[in-house]
């Protein structure tokens, strides 16, 4: 029997009823911008495309909000140099970021020896992996050749 995929939808509204918690139209709202979009964002940015759309939600429901996804598991939070950010967890594929200090670009990428490392430490003390993040900080490609045309 072929079981169905649950969606993001499907995990806030489960989330929502097993802590009794509203399920309101601005939370669905908020949820349907984040996974509408990819990449990291920071709540500011969310803030200024859900009113460009005419969403009218504050900014202290989108802070609540925030941590009930990340309390529902469709949301994980990265306290980076220049404050907290944040990219959602379903379909989403393992990565870790280097981020420009110049620029502040963030740039997601697939480390295989991260895994190895991870797959040792698992085999060698019987850990069992939750998650990881992996954060490297420096100054991309297009910033250094800004740097060196001045």
């Amino acid at each position: 029997m072929d079981e169905k995929r649950l969606t993001p939808r499907d995990i806030l509204k489960n989330y929502l009823e097993s802590k009794s918690l509203r399920k309101t139209p601005e939370r669905f709202a908020i949820l349907d911008e984040i996974y509408s979009d990819s990449g990291h964002f920071d709540i500011e940015t969310l803030y200024e495309s859900m009113k460009k759309k005419n969403y009218h939600v504050s900014l202290a429901t989108l802070y609540n909000n925030i941590d009930i996804l990340i309390d529902a598991g469709l949301l994980v939070r990265h306290q980076f140099d220049k404050g907290n950010t944040y990219e959602k967890t379903m379909d989403n594929i393992k990565h870790d970021h280097f981020i420009c200090r110049q620029c502040g670009k963030i740039y997601e990428v697939s480390l295989s020896k991260v895994n190895d490392v991870k797959d040792e430490v698992v085999q060698k003390y019987g850990f069992d992996v939750a998650s990881h993040f992996l954060t490297i900080y420096g100054i991309c490609s297009n910033c250094k050749e800004l740097k060196n045309r001045k």
